[in-house]
């Protein structure tokens, strides 16, 4: 077998002063990001892991995964024991393993950055950069994963990780990008990646053309929910697709209460006049809300108080069904016609679990 000597120079090479930078206590990550930014490497906005230097023992895609690492003690794969992350092998020769993916969104502005290394100990990456890069074309994931390219930015300095833990950084960047690269120095592993930020969305050409207004492709936002439960997340809602089981949605405790309802407030990705809604209750069948309703707001910046006088109800209360797409049609919707809206509440009656929340209608 033959053993790579690292020379000094080489090593010398892994050493970085550290780049001064705004790291996020753990316990604080959720609510610095949760109600200003979504995951814009998530995969399940579709984004794609493009390249890696090596992926020996765990693959890069699981850095992706939007749900939280798991561990499974004891269980042994034929590369050695299974990890849900991101694994290289030992002695890497270069001074830092990579991988390069692209946006699950058209591009994005980067606020800031996690790296989980959750059950990696002893195992776990020392430290991570971070690049991001501008590329459009048809082309443009070839170009960016050729050596010799050029057009990489840094977003992340060099900053040092700990073992099973996660840790985050601000990095309040106004440059629009479509791909990162995840330096690991030297090797080793990473559970989770997070690539926090803003959505630049691609609007059609035409201001006529409907749009999916609430889309988190177009900027949508959730600001705020009365609650979450059962690992369910309210971000959910405005994903795109129906998902693939009862686990991607947003979901609420069961109510103990007589009269009580449970909420969301969710932030339009344009200014415009609503055409239809969906509310869509896909695997939610023995565990769906009975009914909902629908206001909306033209509020502009800034979270709306889910208690507020200027609210207008566009939907009346609506029964609900198990696993189903509910669709309405401007002809079921009221104080639409002419006006214009940047948020909605969904209030949903009296409590339970809605899949996706879905806004059409003409941008303004």
């Amino acid at each position: 077998m033959d053993v790579q000597i690292l020379s000094p120079e080489v090593i010398q090479d892994t050493n970085f002063a550290p780049t001064p930078s705004s790291a996020i206590a753990a316990d604080l990550i959720d609510s610095t990001f949760g109600t200003t930014c979504i995951d814009l490497t998530s995969s399940s906005l579709d984004s794609s892991v493009l390249a890696f230097s090596d992926e020996w023992f765990a693959p890069a895609s699981n850095l992706t995964n939007p749900k939280p690492p798991i561990r499974r003690p004891g269980v042994f794969v034929p590369t050695g024991a299974w990890y849900d992350g991101w694994e290289t092998r030992r002695h890497n020769p270069e001074p830092y393993d990579w991988v390069i993916i692209k946006l699950g969104v058209a591009s994005g502005k980067v606020k800031g950055i996690e790296v989980d290394t959750a059950f990696f100990d002893g195992n776990h990456a020392e430290a991570v950069e971070v690049q991001g890069c501008f590329e459009v074309g048809e082309d443009a994931d070839t170009q960016v994963v050729k050596k010799d390219y050029t057009g990489w930015k840094q977003v992340l300095g060099h900053q040092g990780c700990g073992a099973s833990r996660r840790q985050a950084w601000k990095a309040d960047d106004e440059r629009e990008v479509t791909h990162v690269r995840l330096c690991m120095f030297p090797d080793g592993g990473i559970a989770r990646f997070r690539l926090y930020g803003q959505v630049v969305p691609v609007f059609p050409t035409s201001i006529e053309q409907e749009i999916e207004l609430s889309s988190a492709l177009m900027g949508g936002m959730v600001l705020s929910a009365s609650e979450e439960h059962f690992g369910s997340s309210k971000s959910n809602l405005l994903l795109p697709g129906r998902g693939v089981d009862m686990g991607g949605g947003w979901e609420t405790r069961r109510s103990r209460s007589p009269g009580h309802v449970d909420w969301v407030i969710v932030k339009l990705g344009a200014r415009g006049r609503v055409k239809r809604i969906i509310v869509d209750t896909a695997f939610y069948r023995g565990n769906y809300p009975q009914a909902m309703k629908i206001e909306a707001l033209d509020d502009g910046e800034g979270s709306p108080d889910p208690e507020g006088s200027r609210w207008k109800e566009i939907l009346g209360l609506r029964r609900l069904g198990p696993d189903k797409e509910h669709e309405y049609a401007a002809s079921n919707l009221s104080n639409v016609e002419g006006a214009a809206y940047t948020h909605l509440k969904m209030t949903i009656v009296p409590d339970g679990g809605v899949k996706r929340f879905r806004v059409f209608g003409i941008r303004l």
